[in-house]
């Protein structure tokens, strides 16, 4: 299986004959391209065309984030799996109102059970969330009557509100106190920490859409619209409570990441560099660890659901197999 390169350090990706390297504080360390899945550039880091002509043609997707942890684009090189039917079914998908709600139907409510499969697994060692739990189920019952994307969005907005009010009681640490959800700037450290996990999330299945035949850029849930990419929004929805919300609750309860990790910055609080950096490890070591798929009956990466996901997607629009969605079984 590939791997993920993350940069934290400043310097310069360059190319070398038929490899790449990266150079800062004096050292060189080459990059394995042919094992090579995705760069993450969290430093200050210059590149130039000749890396990225190398890159593109290797099929690296390039990911940066700004100083404040902050996604600002991805390098996504031309598409090396191309087919104009798929293209022709996921817009004829989109444009249907029917087609449309019926796929974003199931995103929303599978992110929503995977929501409760959280509070459940929380709410089994002693932290009283039952009263949360009933509340949000009566959410998953209600999306089998929307009709409307505007209604799933709001429901699932609800529903992910009371959510994340529940992470106070969850974590139980007075450093670590939820009130609502604020996003650039995030308003406290919970609000930092769940911003920056997402914007990893929708990197990592940006980088999976690359390797199907499916368009980023068109979504079902999130509106295709001035940006660029939509379809990485709508499934990471599924995937954030199962991978970004336990690496919170991992960093915190093991005190990997304490409240002297972070730091006031434009008017909110942000990560220091360290914190990101022990973030990013917790992550990719809950990308890389395996489950017993329930109906393949092998195991698989989290990293690999994420691309499981995508060929049901997939397999949906262009044969009509119905779509559903993955939920965490624990």
């Amino acid at each position: 299986m590939k791997k993920d390169i993350y940069i934290f350090s400043s310097g310069e990706l360059k190319r070398k004959d038929n490899t790449l390297y990266f150079e800062g504080e004096g050292k060189k360390k080459f990059i394995p391209v042919e094992q090579t899945d995705n760069i993450w550039v969290f430093g200050e880091v210059n590149v130039n065309k000749h890396f990225l002509d190398f890159a593109a043609q290797k099929e690296i997707c390039v990911h940066f984030f700004n100083y404040y942890g902050y996604y600002s684009g991805t390098f996504y090189p031309r598409e090396h799996l191309n087919s104009g039917y798929v293209l022709l079914k996921q817009a004829e998908h989109y444009l249907d109102p029917q087609k449309r709600v019926s796929i974003a139907r199931e995103i929303v409510k599978t992110s929503i059970k995977n929501l409760l499969v959280v509070l459940k697994y929380y709410n089994s060692r002693d932290v009283d969330l039952t009263d949360y739990i009933s509340t949000i189920e009566k959410y998953v019952d209600e999306t089998n009557r929307c009709d409307s994307i505007e209604q799933l969005m709001s429901y699932e907005g609800n529903a992910r509100d009371l959510y994340y009010s529940t992470f106070s009681h969850i974590l139980k640490n007075p450093h670590f106190s939820f009130t609502v959800r604020s996003r650039r700037p995030p308003r406290d450290k919970i609000n930092a920490l769940i911003s920056f996990g997402n914007a990893v999330l929708y990197t990592v299945v940006l980088g999976e859409i690359y390797n199907t035949f499916l368009d980023p850029r068109i979504g079902f849930l999130h509106t295709t619209n001035s940006r660029r990419f939509s379809l990485n929004l709508d499934i990471a929805d599924i995937f954030k409570p199962i991978i970004v919300d336990r690496v919170i609750f991992t960093v915190i309860n093991k005190k990997v990441i304490t409240e002297k990790d972070f730091m006031n910055e434009l008017g909110g609080i942000i990560l220091k560099d360290n914190a990101k950096k022990a973030f990013i490890q917790e992550m990719n070591s809950k990308l890389e660890s395996v489950i017993k798929h329930p109906k393949l009956n092998c195991n698989v990466s989290y990293k690999r659901l994420i691309r499981l996901e995508l060929y049901k997607l997939q397999k949906h629009i262009t044969e009509g197999v119905a779509y559903e969605g993955y939920t965490a079984k624990w």
